[in-house]
Order: C-alpha cells, then structure tokens, then sequence
C-alpha cells in the first residue's frame, strides 16, 4: 500500500462514521503526510495545522493499522512520536480498527 492509497481508505474509514472528531497530522518523513480532518470528514496530503503531529517511518504506521504493531509499545521503542495533544493520539483506537 502506498500513501494515495492509504489516504483513500482512511477517507472511507471517516466516510462511515468514524467518530473520530479532531484534527491528527500524520508525519511519514520522506514518504509524506497524512492529514485527517475528523470535522470535516475528509482525509488529505496536506501539511496543515492539527490538535496532534505523530511521526512515524510509513512501514511501522501501516504495521500499526494493521494491528500488527502495539501502539504503546511503538511510542515506548521511539518508532512514535507524538507532538501536541496526547489525548488526540488517543482516540484514533477505533479509527484504527476499521483500517484492519
């Protein structure tokens, strides 16, 4: 999976009622930039402003999505960082669970 195409099934994750409410950037390095603009329901490269920025290399974040790398233990091993509001970081469990 690539980054258009990541980018598009988190639009349709957000798309089916996510509940997912704040604004995450998402930084993969070199690769790019996930933007989810929960508001608004939409999910773009863009590199904007949000409530939390985790950095993140691409393959650990799709390993992530996939549940087949442990948040906690990710952000414990410094494969993820967060910058900005923790609590926001949090709530992308369930966003999470429909990527799987």
């Amino acid at each position: 999976m690539d980054l258009a195409e990541l980018t598009s099934k988190v639009q349709g994750a957000l798309a089916g009622g996510g509940g997912f409410t704040d604004t995450v950037k998402f930084d993969f390095g070199s690769v790019g930039k996930l933007f989810i603009d929960g508001p608004a329901g939409k999910a773009t490269n863009e590199d904007k402003d949000a409530k939390a920025t985790i950095t993140v290399a691409f393959e650990d974040f799709l390993k992530l999505a996939q549940g087949a790398l442990d948040p906690t233990m990710a952000f414990m091993q410094g494969k993820l960082k967060v910058a900005g509001d923790m609590g926001v970081a949090m709530k992308l469990q369930s966003l999470f669970s429909k990527l799987k």
